[in-house]
């Protein structure tokens, strides 16, 4: 499994530790940035991460930030992603198991290195439940705007 991994600087370490982390467990990761401690814009981290995962050059992808909120309002503004924002690993896993969710988002400064690994395990061990749960993620996928 591919996975696509991308934060701003405000969630470098977290990124850089998750990074490690897959890749000792056999994950084949891409990293799409940032790669120091400088600000920069997060919407331009998100939007290389949710074009790669919806041009199936990868098949999840992972964003972090401060809070990993910024994040993932910019990743749910792209058609077909599915992101979502997890503070627990149960969430994580539902998030999976209901949702079909495609890009897990993360916040540095809310959640620690321990329990970030785990909600990242959580996420990638789950897997979409389709059954009831398919026609609730066609509703989203059908979605264009809401006024």
């Amino acid at each position: 499994m591919k996975i696509i991994i991308g934060a701003d600087h405000g969630g470098l370490l977290l990124k850089d530790k998750i990074t490690q982390h897959l890749k000792d467990k056999g994950y084949d990761v891409e990293d799409v940035g940032t790669y120091s401690a400088m600000s920069c814009d997060y919407p331009m981290i998100a939007k290389e991460l949710t074009t790669r995962v919806l041009d199936d050059s990868a098949n999840l992808g992972i964003l972090v930030c401060g809070t990993g909120i910024g994040m993932s309002i910019y990743a749910n503004k792209v058609k077909g992603i599915r992101a979502s924002h997890c503070t627990d690993t149960y969430s994580a896993r539902l998030t999976r198991q209901h949702n079909d969710s495609n890009v897990l988002c993360l916040g540095e400064r809310i959640t620690g290195m321990g329990l970030a690994l785990d909600i990242v395990d959580e996420w990638l061990s789950a897997s979409f439940e389709g059954g009831r749960h398919q026609r609730r993620v066609d509703m989203i996928n059908e979605l264009d705007e809401v006024k």
